[in-house]
């Protein structure tokens, strides 16, 4: 008799396909096993998805995207919820774990009309997005650019930039993403971490689960030991700062054999400053305390940045809108 597995996932394009692919990554990490896996997606709505054009600071709130999946988690409505990793608040959640598989692209990646990079875009062109992390480093490499809040689903989004009577002239979508629904053909450029530096978990996911030992033992198989560690640092960093992702703040963290290096950035809103740090720490594959070591890292990276100014630019960033 074959074992029911019932996923959780956002109601979203983006959000079915990755369901489907942590479906896909269990299945082949228990074949051949008794009992075989049966699963089952569930899809839910959030708080974000129930208003799509509001910024998310207006809104409020931490989870926006993600608590209604831990409420059925609680009450047993499914067994694991599937989620981007960015859109997972940094505390911990009480009773629940978290697993992180092999991390897709990480970068940035900016969608224009006429397929121009952001250097051939014309004086004042209109870029269009969400995020005041993109906003800050965009305003940073062009001070003339026009930046227009912009939300939604990804194919809302890239149909806003394509209508014919549309308000932007381009608009910056995470690279991930773009990938997995076989969009890449709309991409213009992809930038570079030295350009335009992520947000802390970007490109990953985040399978959450309870944390018993009936979760760990199907959901464990699932963990990939860089994606893990990296985004440990990203995210204890971001913790560090007080940060979310509806702040001015950067992080992204790689392997270099076994030295895991992280650099962090943060901004004020406008573009009209920038801070970086970095900072690199040795784990080997068999250091049993590789994520404490990661996540100390992370730490450390942000209170250099602290040390550098980042907290005024952080609470001017709070207390506006980003515009």
């Amino acid at each position: 008799m074959a074992e029911v597995i019932r996923i959780g996932t956002r109601r979203s394009r983006l959000s079915r396909w990755q369901a489907e692919h942590i479906a896909t990554l269990l299945q082949r990490a228990h074949a051949g096993k008794q009992p075989s896996l049966e699963i089952e997606i569930r899809p839910y709505s959030t708080r974000g998805d129930a208003n799509p054009d509001a910024p998310l600071p207006a809104i409020g709130g931490k989870g926006l995207f993600t608590e209604a999946l831990e409420r059925a988690l609680r009450r047993q409505e499914i067994d694991c919820a599937v989620h981007s990793l960015k859109d997972l608040p940094v505390e911990q959640a009480a009773g629940l774990d978290v697993i992180v598989p092999a991390r897709g692209d990480a970068r940035d990646a900016l969608l224009s009309r006429g397929g121009m990079t952001l250097a051939q875009l014309p004086p004042g062109a209109r870029i269009g997005t969400g995020s005041l992390r993109r906003r800050a480093q965009l305003l940073a490499l062009r001070p003339d650019l026009v930046i227009s809040p912009l939300r939604g689903n990804v194919p809302t989004r890239l149909r806003k930039l394509l209508a014919a009577n549309s308000a932007f002239d381009a608009i910056v979508l995470a690279a991930a993403g773009l990938h997995r629904l076989g969009l890449d053909a709309h991409i213009s450029e992809i930038f570079p971490p030295e350009r335009l530096l992520c947000a802390a978990g970007q490109g990953a996911l985040a399978l959450q689960c309870r944390a018993d030992e009936r979760s760990r033992a199907l959901f464990r198989p699932l963990r990939q030991r860089a994606a893990a560690l990296t985004t440990a640092a990203e995210r204890a960093m971001l913790s560090a700062l007080a940060g979310g992702c509806s702040l001015p703040v950067a992080a992204y963290a790689q392997f270099e054999r076994d030295t895991l290096r992280l650099q962090g950035r943060v901004m004020a809103a406008d573009g009209s400053q920038q801070l970086d740090a970095r900072a690199a720490v040795l784990i080997s594959r068999a250091d049993d305390a590789g994520e404490d070591k990661a996540r100390q890292l992370g730490e450390q990276l942000a209170q250099r940045l602290l040390a550098q100014g980042a907290r005024p630019l952080l609470d001017a960033a709070r207390n506006s809108d980003g515009r």
